[in-house]
């Protein structure tokens, strides 16, 4: 996933310190989660929007980059993270439509955001 964090700090993403590449992804997911669970859960107002988008550009640039042939990951791995992204991706559209809720998204992320710092049993 290291290019896609190259394109998200492009993006707007940046870190001030990045250690590792699994830092840097955890501080991605950080700062969108963040945004979601500090704005109201339904897409009413511009916070909210904003955080999904975040959030759905953040797991569209993850995609493209876990397609990649050269990454590295595990092909289950990779596959599993790409139905979350297309997930994420269709859920954000639901919140922006103002048919669902933020909390799937978030409670997605912050899996993540556990299994980037091992906490997998967690």
């Amino acid at each position: 996933m290291l290019n896609a964090v190259t394109q998200l700090t492009s993006h707007g993403y940046q870190s001030s310190t990045l250690r590792t590449a699994r830092d840097a992804e955890y501080d991605i997911f950080s700062r969108v989660t963040r945004m979601m669970r500090q704005a109201p859960r339904r897409a009413d107002n511009p916070d909210t929007i904003q955080a999904v988008h975040k959030n759905s550009e953040l797991w569209t640039l993850l995609a493209a980059d876990l397609a990649q042939p050269g990454n590295a990951l595990p092909d289950e791995t990779r596959a599993g993270l790409i139905s979350l992204a297309g997930f994420a991706i269709r859920h954000g559209q639901a919140v922006m439509a103002g048919n669902a809720q933020t909390d799937p998204l978030i409670d997605i992320n912050m899996t993540v955001m556990r299994g980037l710092r091992g906490d997998v049993g967690a």
